[in-house]
């Protein structure tokens, strides 16, 4: 059963909100090829690293169960959308539309890209937050800025890895993908890392503003639970 503490915190349906509003925006980029500093990447590097930032920010204030579980809603609003979407373009297009090709192209999100965001966005942001929330507990709540630059590093590595991986292995020759990895793995870091003065005030007025500044010591770490409280 999936619970949620919404309305026991004034921001975290909000931080919700935006969380599952990037994870359906990059549903929808990630299929696009661009170069990127003279690399090919996916389009969603623009935009992915603030569903990593989001989950930090989660993690580091109401801890790992609320981050999990608002990943878990995230994933079953891709994946809805991702149905209901298909459906809509099963429906045929009136005479008068004469674009339907194209708005097929851009919309149709093939299955082998699906299946790579869904596993690489689900197991990119568990190991995200495991580490920031395991960091947090070895260095009592202080160096805020190693554990959202480590956390990011290790879990945005394993998403680029996996998404690649997964999406464009024996489609993108090996010297387009290996480079797209490590330019994707990079920049959402960096990403990350430019955006440390504008997170620090936030994680601060969140914390005190919601009275909360939680430490995951006796949570149950399992991926799979739904359960807020746990």
């Amino acid at each position: 059963m999936l619970r949620t503490d919404f309305g026991r915190f004034k921001y975290l349906g909000f931080l919700a909100i935006l969380s599952v509003t990037f994870e359906l925006i990059t549903n929808f980029t990630s299929a696009r090829l661009v170069t990127f500093w003279g690399v090919t990447v996916s389009a969603s590097i623009y935009c992915f690293p603030m569903v990593f930032l989001i989950s930090d920010i989660l993690t580091e204030v109401y801890g790992y169960s609320q981050a999990r579980n608002i990943l878990w809603i995230s994933i079953f609003c891709r994946m809805l959308a991702g149905v209901v979407v298909w459906l809509m373009l099963l429906i045929p297009p009136s005479p008068v539309f004469t674009n339907d090709a194209a708005y097929q192209m851009v919309l149709s999100t093939g299955l082998r890209i699906a299946i790579a965001g869904l596993i690489a966005g689900f197991t990119g942001d568990i190991f995200n937050s495991y580490v920031l929330a395991k960091m947090k507990i070895w260095n009592n709540g202080k160096q805020l800025w190693a554990r959202f630059v480590m956390s990011t590093f290790l879990g945005e590595g394993v998403n680029s890895i996996l998404f690649f991986t997964v999406a464009f292995y024996g489609v993108v020759p090996m010297h387009d993908l290996v480079p797209g990895i490590l330019m994707s793995w990079l920049a959402k870091t960096l990403w990350e890392i430019m955006a440390l003065p504008l997170t620090y005030p936030l994680v601060r007025w969140l914390k005190k503003s919601e009275g909360i500044d939680h430490y995951d010591r006796h949570t149950n770490f399992n991926p799979l639970i739904t359960d807020a409280t746990q």
